[in-house]
This record gives structure tokens, sequence and C-alpha cells, in this order.
């Protein structure tokens, strides 16, 4: 694929950390929605109508809205973070002190900036996510700590070796079949139903960690 495509994929393709608070924006503007992360398997996919079994084991039917679109992640390393990376860190408080990574997300410089912040997250309990600029990365054997930078602010956290590191990749509505696992930052409206315009699909074997 040439490259100039591959980068307008990437900048237009949905991530957990920054969709989540471009979904907060609208939700503040659009009146009575309510951001909803759903998590889980592909069990059909009819029309616009998304069937999912959610990571807890519900049905969860999601309406996809016109134009939706959808991204993958491709595995990448403690070692491809760098500094001046843009980059959305799961995280959870130590019993030790500090915050230990529970993944990462590099994006694409396009992105930069793009929902910066710290904010609560769902992924676990007391989990946040961090969207921030990398000042500096330093690798040990047993992980990396890296400094993030974000609205004139500071924030470290460790990142063990096995945390989950993942870049974006191009990904097609063929790709959202039964079986494959989604990540989907959600609205939920009034009546309780779920709609989404983006996605984030397991492909080639990689799952989204977010």
């Amino acid at each position: 694929m040439p490259f100039p495509q591959f980068s307008k994929l990437l900048a237009i393709g949905a991530t957990g950390a920054l969709l989540a608070a471009s979904v907060l924006s609208s939700a503040c503007a659009a009146g009575p929605v309510e951001p909803v992360r759903v998590r889980g398997t592909v069990v059909a996919l009819t029309g616009d109508q998304l069937q999912v079994k959610s990571r807890e084991g519900q049905a969860v039917t999601v309406t996809l809205k016109t134009g939706w679109m959808v991204s993958a992640v491709a595995n990448a390393g403690i070692g491809d973070i760098k500094a001046g990376d843009y980059v959305g860190i799961a995280s959870v408080p130590k019993s030790e002190g500090g915050d230990g990574a529970l993944e990462v997300l590099i994006l694409p410089p396009q992105m930069k900036g793009m929902g910066e912040g710290r904010f609560g997250w769902d992924l676990k309990p007391d989990s946040t996510m961090t969207n921030a600029t990398v000042a500096d990365a330093v690798t040990s054997v047993h992980g990396s700590t890296v400094t993030l930078n974000y609205h004139g602010q500071e924030k470290k956290i460790s990142i063990p070796q096995g945390t989950p590191v993942v870049t974006l990749a191009p990904a097609t509505p063929g790709d959202v079949k039964p079986g494959a696992v989604v990540f989907i930052p959600a609205e939920k409206d009034a009546n309780g139903s779920l709609s989404a315009a983006r996605l984030i699909v397991g492909k080639n074997g990689v799952v989204p960690p977010m």
C-alpha cells in the first residue's frame, strides 16, 4: 500500500484513547448521550447492526453510523517508544507507588495533541488513560519507564516486560467478522440504544488491548 494512503488510514482510524475523548466532547454538545466503551467479540454484522458478545458475556447491539470507519492494531515493542512520540497509555496505581502500564498505543504523528490529557478509564478498576508526548524513555532489564508531558504536566509510567504495545494498522469492514475481537467507543442515547462511528478490530492475531 502506498505510504500516503497508509498514513491517511492511520490518521482517520479509531483509537480507544483518542476516540473516548472525542465521544465525551460530542456528548457535551449533543445532549443526553453517554459514552460507553464496548469490548468483546463480533457475533454478526448485518447492514449497520453490529452484534457483539461483550467481555462480560452480554449480548450487545451497536448501530454503526453512516460512513463508519474501522482500524486494526499491529504489534510493536517497548523499544519502539521514543522521545517525541505521541502515545495513549492505560495504567493503574502500583502498590509501591507510581503507575504501571496496562497497555501502550503508539499513535501516528498526524494525531499528536488529539485528546491530550489524563482521564478515567475502565479497562480495569482504578485505571486511567494518559494521552501525551513522550519526553524520554528509559529501558531496563525489567521493562521501561516513560516520562509523559501533557498540558504542562509530567507523568512517569513504568512499562513492565510483557505489557501489550501496539500501533494502528489499516482494516476494512470485511475484517469485522464473527469471532473478531473489537473495541468500540460508542454512544448510548436516552433510550439505551448504542451507536458508533468508528471501531478497532483484531487482525492477524493481534487484538485491541485498550
